[in-house]
């Protein structure tokens, strides 16, 4: 755990290929040792684990807490829980009132706030479309849950769209990437966008960690989604400058 928050903290804003690397051997190592547990070694360590991340999360938003120890815990335990192999017990363990109230809440804020089109459904552009110069209205962010559904047979609700307009808005905001737009075509803007983009899903990943979890697991759901959002970041950014 120090040996991968090491590495995490010392350049987690752009880290390298080599990095990247070197953190997922890290995490492999742990999650070779979970997978030679028994099943109920592996449903109460897991559970553990969940219950101390979200409890640490909640409480980290209420007082200072200076314990760099569970500081580095935290933050390795949510990518090592993203890797561990489902279990029987994954989808039933019980978790506090508090992160149930969150959960509540971002589906509350959510209602009538996201409002999805209605009309006749769109094409579905693949990841090989990249490029090609389609017009903003064909590839619309706001309907990207209903393909993602449509394709991928999942059963995300309009609040789960939030999840991608906060990484686009996030996106949006990154100064180097308004860069690379102002100096790119769509087509060359993608290598560094795609750069960027495992990063920007690790810092939204509290807010669904059912959506992150398929993100990094399922590659055809991953290029579907990254190309929506280069597409709205790319966008935005060139029209928030030309109206300026």
């Amino acid at each position: 755990m120090s040996a991968w928050c090491e590495i995490w903290f010392r350049n987690r804003l752009n880290p390298t290929g080599g990095e990247h690397k070197k953190l997922n051997s890290l995490i492999d190592l742990a999650v070779e040792r979970f997978k030679k547990l028994s099943e109920e070694d592996q449903a109460l360590f897991k559970g553990q684990l969940v219950s101390f991340r979200n409890l640490y999360g909640f409480v980290a938003q209420i007082i200072p807490y200076q314990d760099s120890d569970h500081e580095k815990l935290y933050t390795y335990s949510r990518f090592l829980l993203t890797k561990l192999p489902y279990t029987a017990d994954t989808r039933t363990v019980q978790v506090d009132d508090e992160v149930e109230l969150k959960y509540y809440r971002l589906q509350k804020i959510s209602e009538g706030a996201i409002d999805l089109k209605v009309g006749e459904p769109e094409a579905l552009y693949g990841p090989t479309e990249v490029g090609t110069g389609q017009a903003e209205e064909e590839v619309q962010l706001s309907t990207l849950v209903d393909k993602l559904n449509e394709r991928f047979g999942t059963e995300f609700t309009p609040a789960d769209q939030l999840f991608f307009d906060q990484v686009k808005e996030t996106a949006v905001a990154n100064e180097q990437l308004r860069q690379a737009v102002m100096a790119n075509s769509l087509e060359n803007f993608e290598p560094v966008f795609n750069k960027q983009l495992e990063n920007l899903f690790v810092e939204r990943m509290d807010g669904n960690e059912d959506i992150f979890i398929r993100l990094m697991n399922d590659e055809s759901f991953r290029n579907i989604a990254s190309q929506y959002l280069m597409r709205a970041v790319y966008n935005q950014v060139k029209t928030s400058v030309e109206t300026q």
